[in-house]
């Protein structure tokens, strides 16, 4: 295992670096920010604590059509989850994927399938936001 180095400017290294403190605190707004506002919307009185967790993670309108709150489209099937929803996966997703590669490089050392395995990491990020879109869009 090498040590890792991070020096100030503008390389990969250290706008991942950045970008990785930034998403953490981002996930943890947005985590709050949609319990705050599905308590708002009712889910003090019309969601269990399961529903909850999973409408605060992962906002999508058909985990809310399981639970007994009458009508779902008024408040909580608009763009508005959509946007909360897109933004948390994409924090979320880079954020992972931008720790895996930092463990599987770490553990690799120099190496020349360094660039390939960066583009499998790549692969995987890109395959994830796109399902991940799909999925959204499609609900």
């Amino acid at each position: 295992m090498r040590v890792r180095t991070v020096q100030a400017g503008f390389s990969l290294e250290y706008l991942m670096w950045i970008f990785t403190r930034i998403s953490g605190i981002s996930l943890i707004t947005l985590a709050v920010f949609g319990m705050a506002s599905a308590f708002a919307l009712g889910a003090r009185t019309q969601v269990d604590l399961p529903t909850l967790m999973r409408w605060t993670f992962f906002p999508n309108p058909n985990h809310v059509v399981n639970s007994y709150i009458p009508d779902v489209t008024l408040g909580w099937a608009n763009a508005f989850w959509q946007i909360m929803q897109m933004l948390i996966v994409v924090f979320g997703a880079t954020h992972g994927f931008n720790g895996l590669r930092v463990v599987v490089e770490d553990f690799m050392g120099e190496s020349a399938y360094r660039p390939l395995v960066r583009g499998i990491i790549f692969l995987l990020w890109l395959f994830v936001l796109i399902a991940a879109v799909y999925v959204i869009l499609a609900s």
